[in-house]
């Protein structure tokens, strides 16, 4: 079995779990207005950092070269987490400030 093997679905748990789920959740929270409208900003730097996360985790995926996908796999995570702190960190700031 390879090195990465595990790795590799961890990212894949990683972009669904905690990059794509909080993206939808915060998304609807938005647009069935129960959060504050300035939680929406948010969303334009979220999104973009959850694809290019899903990106990387696809290439990290399908490269053959155990190195480079380690990098790739390891960057697609380091961009879920960021999403995260941005999307629903900023969400109870803007939250917390407004109440």
């Amino acid at each position: 079995m390879e090195a990465t093997q595990s790795l590799r679905w961890y990212g894949v748990l990683a972009v669904l779990f905690f990059g794509i789920v909080p993206a939808v959740m915060v998304s609807l929270l938005v647009a069935q207005g129960r959060t504050p409208s300035a939680v929406g900003f948010l969303l334009i730097g979220g999104i973009p950092l959850v694809l290019a996360a899903l990106v990387a985790v696809v290439r990290g995926f399908a490269e053959a070269d155990p190195e480079l996908a380690s990098r790739r796999l390891h960057l697609g995570m380091a961009l879920v987490a960021g999403a995260d702190v941005l999307l629903l960190g900023g969400n109870y700031i803007i939250r917390a400030m407004s109440s």
